[in-house]
């Protein structure tokens, strides 16, 4: 979105109108204990809203529907978090969550000006130009979202229709890495793009005048704001990188072997070692190196390449289990520690067999095999029957 410097004020005090009575309906939810009676529901805080809205000025110069769609927004996060699906409801900050969802009858306000810009009408901002990325859908309700580079994005609610199956019976396995963002199957490795040298350099100089900065100083925000745009940028790469790589696989391939990861629990923070020798002390914990570690699984787009692989090709991604895939051969199967030479490099010290350590990883993904936490060395597959095993699994 393109707003006027008038418009952008106006869309960040109807963001200020829905962050309040979301963190309003959150607190008045936390204040439930056992000895006392049910929280206020969605019909009640309608009720609220409107006395308030009666009230205070300042509550009634905003828009009404934007207002009001807090209240069922939140009412919905609260039924997920008890269905076990979502995380539970936090308290929504300033200049960190900023936006607001329209609903109804002004979602369909939308007007085309050309092949690539159109203009939405949004309540009490008025007409918004819009920078189109695709076809405007028929949809009824948008999202209208302020990101931390001080950028605006709508969003309209629509599901896309998953992309069908070529036909061709392929199946392809992948390995995601740090040095090599996915590595398949096929013997393809692809690396996901980040900042240059130059912009990283950038980066870090903009993060040391940023520790020398004052507390809430001009030129604090100023170089908070240039530290956003950097990352922004970082972001949009990976994005763009995910959603090309997610539809290149789902059109070539009908099914897409990958390994079950669990993503947050593999980027958490290490828990602190307690010294036994000195009570306040604690030990090492190479929280560091977990740190770097981390950062490079969250700049590869582990889980947003196979989140958006799930939407496209539904029902045709398959989790194998990674457990010592990067060990076992493909040619003979035999699993050691010692047939990963190095990051890049694997030979098999029974067969000989030697390959790009990811691709012969992607190749036992893509046929299913997964040895168990014991490390037994299977069975060695005869390459005639391993393309039947392949599919079957």
């Amino acid at each position: 979105m393109y707003p006027t410097a008038a418009q952008q004020t106006a869309l960040l005090v109807q963001g200020g109108h829905a962050r309040y009575l979301w963190n309003l309906a959150l607190e008045q939810w936390s204040m439930w204990t056992p000895d006392k009676g049910a929280t206020p529901g969605y019909v009640e805080q309608a009720r609220q809203l409107t006395e308030a809205r009666a009230m205070f000025d300042w509550l009634r110069a905003g828009s009404q529907t934007v207002q009001q769609q807090a209240l069922p927004d939140f009412d919905q996060a609260v039924k997920y978090f008890y269905a076990g699906t979502h995380r539970r409801p936090t308290w929504r900050k300033a200049g960190l969550h900023e936006g607001f969802r329209i609903v109804g009858g002004q979602a369909s306000r939308i007007v085309k000006l050309s092949r690539k810009w159109a203009a939405v009408n949004v309540p009490k901002v008025g007409w918004v130009r819009v920078r189109l990325s695709r076809g405007i859908p028929a949809a009824q309700s948008y999202r209208v979202t302020r990101d931390r580079a001080g950028r605006w994005h709508i969003a309209f609610a629509v599901i896309p229709e998953p992309i069908p199956a070529p036909g061709t019976g392929e199946v392809v396995g992948a390995d995601r890495g740090i040095a090599v963002s996915a590595a398949l199957s096929t013997g393809e490795l692809l690396s996901c793009p980040s900042l240059s040298d130059g912009e990283q350099m950038r980066l870090k100089h903009l993060q040391r005048r940023l520790s020398r900065c004052r507390r809430s100083s001009n030129r604090r925000q100023r170089v908070r704001a240039a530290i956003a745009k950097l990352h922004a940028r970082a972001g949009d790469r990976r994005k763009d990188w995910v959603e090309k790589t997610s539809t290149d696989l789902a059109q070539r391939f009908d099914v897409i072997r990958v390994e079950g990861l669990r993503i947050a629990s593999m980027t958490r923070r290490p828990k602190p070692k307690p010294d036994p020798e000195r009570p306040a002390g604690y030990l090492p914990n190479r929280r560091r190196a977990k740190a770097g570690l981390n950062r490079g699984i969250l700049a590869n787009g582990w889980g947003d390449l196979v989140r958006r692989l799930e939407h496209k090709a539904a029902g045709r991604v398959e989790k194998v289990k990674a457990a010592h895939t990067w060990q076992t051969c493909s040619v003979c199967g035999h699993c050691a520690p010692e047939n990963r030479e190095s990051q890049a490099v694997f030979r098999c010290v029974a067969c000989g067999h030697q390959a790009n350590a990811d691709v012969n990883a992607a190749v036992n993904i893509a046929a299913g095999r997964a040895v168990s936490a014991r490390r037994e060395t299977p069975v060695p597959v005869s390459p005639k029957r391993e393309p039947q095993h392949a599919t079957s699994t």
